[in-house]
């Protein structure tokens, strides 16, 4: 994380890179660019404050898994961001 990001979330939301998906499989095998799923695994960048009677429980740094349609995609200086609420959250790794 050299740079820092100029994005605050408000609320419950929080700021998650998405992991890079990945090239190949256990056994060995290439998977080509258009049978590449989507990464459900990330890492937070930046986590909003959190509703009046819930706290944000993750922070900056965590590496979460999320649901699949979790989130808004976003790109910031053509980096790709997802933008997503704590409850989109399944788990912290």
């Amino acid at each position: 994380m050299a740079k820092k990001l100029n994005i605050t979330p408000l609320h419950d939301r929080v700021i998650v890179k998405p992991a890079a998906a990945e090239q190949k499989t256990a056994g060995g095998i290439i998977i080509p660019d258009t049978a590449k799923e989507k990464p459900q695994r990330g890492t937070v960048l930046a986590a909003g404050p959190g509703k009046k009677d819930e706290p944000v429980t993750v922070k900056p740094g965590d590496t979460v898994l999320y649901s699949k349609y979790a989130g808004t995609e976003i790109n910031v200086e053509g980096t790709d961001y997802l933008i997503m609420r704590e409850s989109d959250i399944l788990a912290v790794i």
